[in-house]
């Protein structure tokens, strides 16, 4: 098998699972475990603060044990062992324990696609946009795949074609592998240190923890809230997606226009962009609105992962990026996301509109420190390149 096609695969079944556990494992938890969706927040965020952990801590460790092929077994094979576990429990207890156990496993999945990309771009020469695209490619079918399967079976399916997600991703990473999944990686050290003495980053980090947490209500109860507006399971998949395809038209556009754009700015527009959505979805309740927000995931999400990614590859050494990497795992998409997720769940219960309020008003600091890092790093550099 081609190099390319082999880290496609990967990417295609480890997204197809992603697309299934994101937007689906909260309804899940409400409609087939019997939980209030305050009570199913907690476990997700319990989840997400181990998530964090994993990302920071354990991934990274693991990675410098063991090659990444090998280390995709393992990761895989203990993902679906720890999914049993939920089958037999209903308990509050029994289902955290569960939630913290899968968490600190199955998520590694993710930073663990990424960094077979980034060896295999080095090593192998392969094309990343080829290969990643067949990553929101699988998460486009799982998000139709679970709409159409939910309204036949209800929610209590959700479990079981996560498992045989898991099972697709195990025979995919039984392919032969490249020599370059197989190759050791521990003479390759990360270090946190050297990032926390780059103001810059450190100021991205905070930008990016406002803007990427405030996605928490959409991820954890998107389906809650369609749901609510009077979708069917049938179609919830179809308006999901309409993020994703903007996003992936973002991304294949991206480069052409954006290339050598004031970071700062970039972040800017996706703050506002992220305010304009949580606030429409909050005073305008209604399937229409939702579908025009949904195109504003571009900004809210892509805008920032790019602004972000262009930071640490401008600002960084190569050697200290896989550990930028896993900060923004842990913080941008984990520990905030977790935090917000609570706070949502509670706001959800009492009306599911006042959750995307929240997540607005969260997003101010990041606008303001998108400002304060332009006036510091940015806006002399571009005032020159305007006067030429």
């Amino acid at each position: 098998m081609k190099k390319q096609n082999w880290l496609s695969i990967q990417f295609f079944a480890i997204f197809f699972t992603w697309g299934i556990f994101v937007p689906y494992w909260t309804a899940w938890l409400v409609e087939s475990k019997g939980f209030s969706i305050a009570t199913a927040s907690s476990l997700i965020a319990a989840g997400m603060i181990a998530r964090s952990f994993s990302s920071f801590y354990l991934f990274p460790t693991l990675s410098q044990r063991f090659p990444l092929g090998k280390l995709a077994r393992i990761i895989v094979i203990g993902s679906g062992l720890s999914l049993l576990l939920f089958f037999p429990l209903s308990s509050y207890i029994g289902m955290l324990a569960c939630m913290v156990i899968f968490s600190l496993v199955y998520p590694m999945v993710m930073p663990l696609v990424e960094s077979m990309a980034a060896v295999m771009m080095k090593k192998d020469k392969i094309d990343y946009g080829k290969s990643r695209s067949w990553g929101s490619i699988g998460y486009t079918v799982a998000l139709l795949l679970a709409g159409v399967v939910t309204s036949i079976f209800s929610e209590g399916a959700v479990i079981y074609m996560m498992f045989a997600g898991i099972v697709i991703i195990l025979i995919s990473s039984l392919q032969k592998l490249p020599e370059s999944m197989s190759a050791p990686r521990g003479q390759e050290r990360m270090s946190y240190r050297n990032l926390f003495k780059s103001k810059k980053f450190v100021m991205a980090m905070g930008i990016v923890v406002f803007l990427m947490g405030t996605h928490a209500a959409y991820y954890n109860y998107g389906v809650l809230y369609l749901k609510e507006l009077g979708v069917s399971n049938l179609y919830i998949g179809v308006l999901l997606n309409v993020a994703i395809i903007a996003e992936i038209l973002f991304f294949a556009l991206s480069d052409k226009f954006l290339k050598g754009r004031s970071i700062s700015i970039m972040f800017m527009v996706a703050g506002s962009a992220a305010v304009l959505r949580w606030t429409m979805l909050f005073l305008f309740p209604s399937v229409s609105v939702f579908i025009a927000t949904q195109l504003l995931h571009a900004f809210t999400f892509g805008l920032t992962h790019y602004a972000f990614m262009r930071l640490i590859y401008e600002e960084l050494e190569s050697k200290d990026v896989p550990a930028a990497q896993g900060v923004y795992t842990a913080l941008g998409t984990g520990l905030s996301t977790a935090v917000l997720t609570f706070v949502g769940g509670f706001l959800y219960d009492y009306a599911p509109g006042y959750a995307f309020l929240g997540m607005a008003v969260v997003v101010i600091p990041a606008i303001v420190l998108g400002g304060y890092m332009y006036a510091k790093y940015e806006k002399a550099f571009v005032v020159r390149k305007a006067l030429g």
